[in-house]
C-alpha cells in the first residue's frame, strides 16, 4: 500500500524486489559497464564507446507502465538515429518471458533489447546491470532510463516519458551537466526526506502513534513549502486506508489506528487550511467512524459546499444524516 502513497507525480511506477539503496551513481559520473546475459533483439553492444550518446532503458515484462512507455522510447529512437538505444530487462520474475514479450511488442519496441546477467541461482536484483546502474543510482522503480553522453558520463536519469528534452540537449551538446547535476542532487535529497517522513507516519499509523511522523512532515513542509499540499494529500491517503467506507461498513478499525488516522487527516486539514474537499471528506468519514456524528455532518456539509457537483460527497452526507436519524430513533 505505501508504495502507492509515495507517488508524487510521474515517478518510476513499480518497485524492485528487495533492492538496496546505494547512491554511488549520479549525474556526471562515469557510466558503469554493460554486463548483460544476451541481446534478444538488435545488434549486440559490447561496450559504451566514447563519442556516442547512449540511452540505457530499464524495464521488465511484469511492469505495466513499462509497456506504456516502450513505444515512446521507440519513437525517440527513430527521431535520434545517431543515439544508441538499449533496453535492459531487469528484476524479472521469469526470464523465459522476456523473448516472447519482445516478440509480442514487435515494432512498438524498435530498438536493441538485452537481459541482465543474473548469476545462476541468484535473485532477480543480483544482476550487474541492476546493481551497478539501478541500485547504485538509488532507483527502485521502473521504467527508468539513463542517458550517457559522448564523454561516457551519466548525463540524465529519469522516467523515459520525460526524456525528450534532456536527450535532445545532450545530443546537441547544449546540456548544462553541472547545473543539472546540482538540481538532481537536490531532488534526490527531497525524495529521501519525503520517503522518510511518510514511512515514519505510516509506521505510526500502524502502531497508533504518529507524532514522530507528523513532526518530520512539518519539518519537510517548512523546508519545501511547495510540497505542503502534496504531503497533506499523502497523509489523507494513509488515513483513508483505515476509515474507508467499504472497510468500515461492518467493522470498526482498532482504536489506536482510528485515533492515529484522525490525527493524520486532522493535521492534513490544518496544512490545507480546511479548504481541500478531499481532505475534509476523509476527516468527516473518520469522525463518522469514530461516532462523532455531529462533527461528521458539519464537515461534510462544508465539503458539499466546496464541491457542490460531487455526487459522492453528497452521498456521504446523506449517509451521515441517516445514521444520526437512526441513533435518535433508538434513544
Amino acid at each position: 500500500m505505501f508504495r502507492r502513497l509515495l507517488a508524487l507525480g510521474l515517478v518510476a511506477a513499480l518497485a524492485a524486489p528487495a533492492a538496496r539503496a546505494d547512491g554511488t551513481l549520479s549525474f556526471g559520473d562515469p557510466a558503469p559497464k554493460l554486463e548483460v546475459k544476451e541481446f534478444v533483439k538488435g545488434d549486440p553492444v559490447k561496450e559504451l564507446e566514447k563519442g556516442k550518446v547512449y540511452v540505457v532503458e530499464f524495464w521488465a515484462t511484469w511492469c505495466g507502465p513499462c509497456r506504456t512507455s516502450i513505444p515512446h522510447v521507440s519513437e525517440l529512437a527513430k527521431k535520434h538515429k545517431d543515439v544508441v538505444f538499449i533496453g535492459v530487462s531487469v528484476w524479472e520474475r521469469d526470464t523465459d518471458k522476456v523473448k516472447p514479450f519482445v516478440e509480442e511488442m514487435g515494432d512498438k519496441m524498435d530498438y536493441r533489447v538485452c537481459m541482465d546477467a543474473v548469476p545462476e541461482g541468484g535473485k532477480a536484483n543480483d544482476g550487474p546491470m541492476a546493481k551497478n546502474w539501478m541500485t547504485a543510482a538509488e532507483r527502485n522503480g521502473i521504467p527508468c532510463s539513463f542517458i550517457v553522453n559522448k564523454e561516457g558520463k551519466v548525463a540524465w536519469i529519469g522516467h523515459p516519458m520525460r526524456m525528450d528534452q534532456p536527450l535532445e540537449a545532450i545530443e546537441k551538446g547544449t546540456w548544462d551537466l553541472k547545473a543539472e547535476a546540482a538540481k538532481y542532487k537536490e531532488e534526490q535529497e527531497t525524495t529521501k526526506l519525503t520517503s522518510t517522513a511518510l514511512n515514519t507516519a505510516f509506521r505510526g499509523l500502524r502502531s497508533g502513534d504518529v507524532k514522530e511522523g507528523l513532526a518530520l512532515v512539518d519539518e519537510l513542509a517548512k523546508k519545501k513549502p511547495e510540497l505542503k499540499t502534496q504531503l497533506a494529500i499523502q497523509l489523507t491517503s494513509m488515513a483513508r486506508q483505515v476509515v474507508d467506507p467499504a472497510k468500515t461498513k461492518d467493522k470498526k478499525p482498532p482504536a489506536p489506528q482510528l485515533k492515529a488516522a484522525i490525527e493524520l487527516v486532522s493535521h492534513a486539514n490544518e496544512m490545507t487550511g480546511g479548504k481541500n474537499p478531499m481532505v475534509l471528506d476523509t476527516l468527516a468519514q473518520a469522525k463518522f467512524v469514530n461516532g462523532d456524528l455531529e462533527d461528521a455532518i458539519k464537515m461534510q456539509e462544508k465539503v458539499v459546499e466546496l464541491s457542490p457537483n460531487n455526487a459522492a460527497y453528497k452521498k456521504h452526507l446523506e449517509t451521515f444524516k441517516e445514521a444520526k436519524d437512526k441513533a435518535k430513533d433508538s434513544e
